[in-house]
């Protein structure tokens, strides 16, 4: 969960004016950003129970504003077991074309009526219908393998998950034994697979067409995405959150930025903001003055439409949601876009002064 240093961060923070409008996307930050390894379930996993802990990354996101150059602990997915050669595979519950072909499989019509016949949860959007690939993000949380194409029950394993901001169901060909080189090539079943995404899922991010292992060809049909249309929780010590239109870009009050590519989790945001000042407060000016963060911006950062992480921008002072005009900006041909803008406002105000 490590990313890069707040530009404001440690001495110069101290002791730094307010830095001046307009607040772009800092490409330096997002560049640096350590990325998260897993961007999917393992190819042979049939569960990977979700671990992600929301104080674990706040208290990282704290630690990294404070000690710069630290490397904090970095969450794990549940381990992953290693097949034995030509082992039998768990699950398979999903109904199989009558010819055991990878073509055949694509072309089942079994898999794209049940998917686009599928109802949409309460209180979710419909991403994406009957893709024949999966969600391929760093915001991966966990996967879990279903009896039947259920997506109420996809969505409950989601609500009932820290941090769960979408889930991806679809039908996936599979090896009945794992292969190797006496089994290169085994038997087809179908896996019914539900997956946990910490950021909302897009068609851009319906990416994954399979893999082979050996000579067996692995591939997806039916994928459905499905986002949550809720705001992130509030915070203790802050009011909000305050939905935005944008990004903020205000005439004065900033003090800096964080990015943590991942899932999407405000509370790091809230963490960098909290020990922002707490360094400032240590290191006061001259005059008995620092720079005091009593209002922070959490907004999704999407590269081409695809999900990177959670970006937070960090004020002296609140501000409107009539300042929230950055909408996202290019980078050469990709576009780097704003989404799910929140404001974030410390209550009481600290006044930044001994």
């Amino acid at each position: 969960m490590r990313s890069t240093c707040l530009v404001a961060a440690l001495a110069g923070l101290a002791y730094a004016a307010p830095r001046p409008s307009p607040q772009f996307i800092n490409f330096d930050e997002f560049d640096a950003a350590e990325v998260p390894a897993a961007t999917g379930p393992a190819p042979e996993a049939v569960s990977e129970p979700v671990t992600y802990s929301e104080p674990a990354a706040k208290a990282d996101a704290a630690a990294e504003v404070t000690q710069a150059l630290s490397t904090p602990s970095k969450r794990s997915l549940a381990a992953r077991g290693v097949n034995d050669p030509c082992s039998p595979q768990p699950d398979g519950y999903g109904p199989k074309p009558p010819v055991d072909t990878d073509t055949d499989f694509l072309a089942f019509s079994n898999f794209s009526d049940t998917a686009t016949s599928a109802p949409t949860p309460q209180g979710y959007s419909l991403s994406f219908s009957n893709q024949q690939a999966s969600v391929s993000l760093n915001s991966y949380l966990g996967l879990y393998t279903l009896k039947t194409y259920d997506t109420i029950k996809c969505q409950q394993l989601c609500d009932a998950a820290n941090l769960c901001s979408a889930f991806n169901i679809y039908f996936e060909r599979d090896p009945t034994l794992a292969p190797a080189e006496a089994c290169p090539k085994p038997a087809a079943f179908t896996n019914i697979k539900c997956t946990l995404w910490g950021s909302p899922v897009t068609p851009e991010s319906a990416k994954n067409r399979g893999q082979y292992r050996r000579d067996f060809h692995v591939v997806i049909a039916g994928s459905n995405g499905y986002s949550k249309n809720n705001p992130p929780k509030a915070e203790p010590g802050f009011t909000g959150p305050d939905a935005f239109g944008g990004a903020i870009n205000a005439p004065n009050s900033y003090i800096g930025q964080k990015f943590f590519a991942g899932p999407y989790d405000a509370g790091q945001c809230a963490g960098a903001c909290q020990a922002n000042t707490a360094y400032n407060r240590r290191h006061p000016r001259a005059d008995g003055t620092y720079d005091a963060c009593n209002f922070y911006n959490v907004y999704l950062l999407s590269k081409n439409n695809e999900p990177q992480g959670t970006y937070c921008s960090l004020y002296t002072k609140a501000w409107e949601k009539k300042y929230s005009t950055n909408f996202g900006q290019y980078r050469g041909s990709d576009y780097y876009s704003v989404s799910s803008s929140y404001g974030f406002t410390l209550a009481p105000q600290d006044p930044g002064r001994i």
